[in-house]
C-alpha cells in the first residue's frame, strides 16, 4: 500500500521508555486516500504518542467496503509489508518479477531492504468487496541495506488456545512467534502477529512474554480483555489497545464471538524516520530515496506487467523529517 496522505509526526517531541504494563485503549483514525481508488482507511499506527510496537509501524485496515482497487507502481525502503486479506482478491505485482494473486488466508511478505517497488489491484474490472490488514514492519540495521525479497506463505500454523470442551479459540500465526508456534515467514527482529477467532463464549488465556510489548487490534467483534489490577477494557473494529511490556499473558474472552489480531515483539532497537512508504534512520535518507524514485533510479527497479505508470512522490514538508519518539 502506498501512502497518499500527509501528517504531522514530523517533530521531535521527549521520548518515554517502554517500561511496564499498560491498558491504552486508542482509536484508529479514518484516512481517505482519494485518487483512482476513491478508498478510506482505518490508521491504528503509527499513533501519535506510539511509533511502533515492537518492529510494527504501520497498520492500516482497508474495508470491507466496495471498491476498485488500482495501486500503481511505488517504492519502500527499509521495511517489510505484511497484506492479511478477509475478503476479495488482491493482485501483487513487484520489481522481483513476483505476480500473485492474494486471498484470505495466505500471507504475501515483501523486504524491501535498500529499495523495492510494487503494485496492488482488485482482481476485476469493476467494484469488488475488499477487506485486508495492511502491515509494515521496521527492518534493524542488519538487514535495511540488504537486498530486496518477496515470500508467499499459503499455510500457515495454528495454534488452539481453549481447554478441551471449551468454545474455540484458534490463533493462526502469520509472522514470528506466540507460544512456540513459529510462521515460516522470515523475519529479522524478535516478534509476533497473530490471528485470533474466537467462538462465542470463548474465555481464553494468551500466553506472552514478559520482555515483549504487545497491542490487540479489533477485526470483527467486541472482545473484553482482562489486563489485571487495570481491570478490562471492550476492544472493537475501531480500537487497538495497547500493553506495553512486563505480561506473561492475557486474558481474552468474546460473549457473542470476535477476531482480533495480536501485534507484538522485542521494543525495537532504534527510533525510526518514517514518511510517505520510506522508513530510515535521516531526513538526508529519506530525501535521497525520494530523489531516486522521481528520477527512474534502478535502485527500485522495474514492476513486472506494468509500463510507465507510478506513483509520483509528494514533496518533502517544509520542516526537517525527525525520529518519531514514543511518549507512552
Amino acid at each position: 500500500m502506498t501512502r497518499l496522505d500527509a501528517d504531522d509526526a514530523v517533530r521531535r517531541e521527549t521520548g518515554a521508555e517502554c517500561d511496564g504494563p499498560r491498558a491504552l485503549l486508542l482509536e484508529s483514525r479514518e484516512v481517505p486516500l482519494g485518487g483512482v481508488r476513491a478508498m478510506s482507511v482505518h490508521r491504528s499506527l503509527p499513533q501519535r504518542d506510539l511509533p511502533l510496537v515492537g518492529a510494527w509501524c504501520f497498520l492500516d485496515r482497508f474495508g470491507p467496503q466496495v471498491t476498485r482497487m488500482r495501486v500503481e507502481p511505488h517504492p519502500h525502503i527499509g521495511l517489510q509489508t505484511v497484506t492479511w486479506p478477509f475478503a476479495g482478491e488482491i493482485r501483487h505485482r513487484d520489481s522481483m518479477d513476483s505476480d500473485v494473486v492474494l486471498s484470505r488466508g495466505a500471507l504475501n511478505l515483501m523486504t524491501s531492504g535498500a529499495g523495492i517497488a510494487h503494485s496492488e489491484y482488485s482482481v476485476g474490472d469493476g467494484p469488488v468487496e475488499l477487506d485486508a490488514l495492511q502491515l509494515w514492519v521496521a527492518l534493524p540495521e542488519t538487514r535495511r541495506h540488504g537486498v530486496a525479497a518477496f515470500e508467499r506463505h499459503e499455510h500457515l500454523p495454528t495454534l488452539e488456545l481453549a481447554e478441551p470442551g471449551e468454545p474455540a479459540a484458534t490463533a493462526t500465526v502469520v509472522l514470528g512467534e506466540l507460544a512456540g508456534v513459529a510462521s515460516p515467514a522470515t523475519v529479522h527482529t524478535p516478534i509476533v502477529g497473530a490471528e485470533i477467532a474466537l467462538a462465542p463464549g470463548a474465555r481464553v488465556e494468551v500466553p506472552l512474554r514478559s520482555d515483549w510489548e504487545y497491542a490487540i487490534v479489533g477485526v470483527e467483534g467486541i472482545t473484553s480483555v482482562g489486563a489485571g489490577a487495570d481491570g478490562r477494557t471492550g476492544v472493537d473494529r475501531q480500537h487497538l489497545l495497547y500493553l506495553g511490556i512486563g505480561r506473561d499473558g492475557i486474558q481474552i474472552d468474546a460473549p457473542d464471538g470476535a477476531l482480533v489480531f495480536v501485534l507484538g515483539g522485542e521494543p525495537f532497537e532504534d527510533e525510526i524516520v518514517m514518511w510517505w512508504n520510506f522508513v530510515g534512520r535521516s531526513h538526508e535518507e529519506i530525501a535521497e530515496a525520494r530523489e531516486e524514485w522521481e528520477a527512474g533510479s534502478a535502485r527500485f527497479g522495474h514492476v513486472v506487467g506494468h509500463g510507465d505508470e507510478r506513483v509520483p512522490a509528494p514533496p518533502l514538508p517544509g520542516v526537517r523529517l525527525t525520529r518519531r519518539q514514543r511518549r507512552i
